[in-house]
């Protein structure tokens, strides 16, 4: 349910950003998301087209650009990307890591007219 106040906030960003433009219509959101953001593209897609539809965003489409989680190990300093969530460094096993990459949420950029 947390995607509702996601898309709320996503939604004034973009038309925000649209009137400062001075832009008439709402074409396309790019959105990164982060694998650990906890976001599902489907739920956005959903609450943006119920919440934009008296809007100049109304029929606009939603981009998702994914980004993988990438760690650091804090023992050997190795940057690898991982699959679910096994944390654990495949060179030296450690658990402790440093999440790198995979937690972004933010507008990369808008298309208007």
């Amino acid at each position: 349910m947390h995607e509702q106040s996601i898309v709320e906030s996503l939604l004034k960003i973009a038309l925000d950003n649209a009137q400062k433009a001075e832009a008439v219509r709402v074409y396309k959101i790019n959105l990164v998301v982060g694998e650990l953001s906890g976001v599902v593209d489907e739920a956005v897609t959903f609450y943006f087209n119920f919440l934009s539809r008296d809007t100049i965003a109304a029929g606009a489409t939603i981009n998702f650009a994914h980004i993988p989680t990438q760690l650091r190990c804090r023992r050997c300093e190795k940057t690898f990307t991982t699959e679910g969530f096994d944390f654990r460094c495949p060179d030296c096993q450690e658990q402790q890591v440093d999440i790198i990459a995979g937690r972004e949420l933010y507008i990369e950029s808008l298309e208007v007219e």
